[in-house]
């Protein structure tokens, strides 16, 4: 982690970049996918103290999830006093779901359950676009460091956004800016989860953030668990990298 002087000094830097691009951006504020983890709170935090809390709407959009969730959703909302509005998605995942399922079996094509959990954040996101298009705001994003590191993420899911300030910041360092903004204390030490199956993040990583941090800062870790980091960050390479385009060489007019 990032010594804490530094990191007092990113949380200014954080808060006025957040301000110069919604400002440059022409956009009335910033919608946040609330899922009561210590991300989409911090992210909250730093936009209200960016924005004022009545440019961020702060939205619970529960899938299926732990009811728990939603509550500590709300709880930062009001830490914050940012409102918050649900958007319940368990009815519309359930029938897409179904429809996808019964589509793809006439065609002898099965859904797998990765690709089932994967529907769960696109259509969050689906939903978080729709919204901010209607009030003229942006989507800000909520991943981390770590996260991205490992390919922890959904593409166009919950890696979609339209600028994301925690980016460049590992989970240990999300957890002091968070809690130096605020950010409940039942928040910030909850396990974290994707809300979207019964197991915390580093069960289904096989590896824990402080070890993802520990190569991100030194290189080096556990053998082992060097390994899976090693392998998750290659195979997800396309998770960090934009869309690749095929390059026709020809005049730029718009940037002369």
């Amino acid at each position: 982690m990032l010594e804490k002087e530094r990191l007092i000094k990113e949380i200014d830097g954080v808060i006025n970049w957040i301000r110069e691009y919604v400002e440059s951006s022409h956009a009335k504020g910033v919608v946040v996918g609330n899922s009561g983890g210590k991300d989409s709170a911090t992210v909250l935090a730093l936009a209200s103290k960016a924005l004022g809390k009545d440019r961020v709407l702060a939205i619970g959009m529960p899938c299926n999830s732990i009811p728990q969730d939603l509550d500590d959703a709300q709880l930062v909302a009001n830490a914050f006093g940012v409102r918050m509005i649900e958007i319940n998605l368990t009815n519309p995942y359930d029938l897409y779901e179904q429809t996808l399922i019964d589509s793809l079996d006439n065609n002898d094509i099965e859904l797998v359950d990765e690709s089932k959990v994967n529907i769960k954040p696109r259509l969050r996101m689906t939903t978080l676009y729709a919204v901010a298009q209607s009030l003229g705001y942006l989507v800000i994003g909520t991943g981390n460091l770590c996260e991205a590191m490992v390919g922890y993420t959904t593409k166009w899911g919950d890696n979609a956004s339209d600028f994301n300030p925690l980016g460049n910041f590992t989970v240990d360092e999300v957890r002091f800016i968070g809690s130096y903004l605020g950010v409940p204390d039942k928040v910030i030490h909850k396990a974290p989860a994707d809300g979207l199956g019964r197991q915390t993040d580093e069960e289904k990583l096989g590896v824990t953030y402080k070890q993802i941090e520990e190569y991100i800062e030194t290189g080096k870790t556990d053998p082992e668990a060097m390994a899976i980091i090693k392998d998750k960050y290659e195979k997800t390479r396309h998770k960090r990298s934009l869309v690749p385009v095929y390059k026709v060489e020809r005049i730029n007019y718009l940037e002369k």
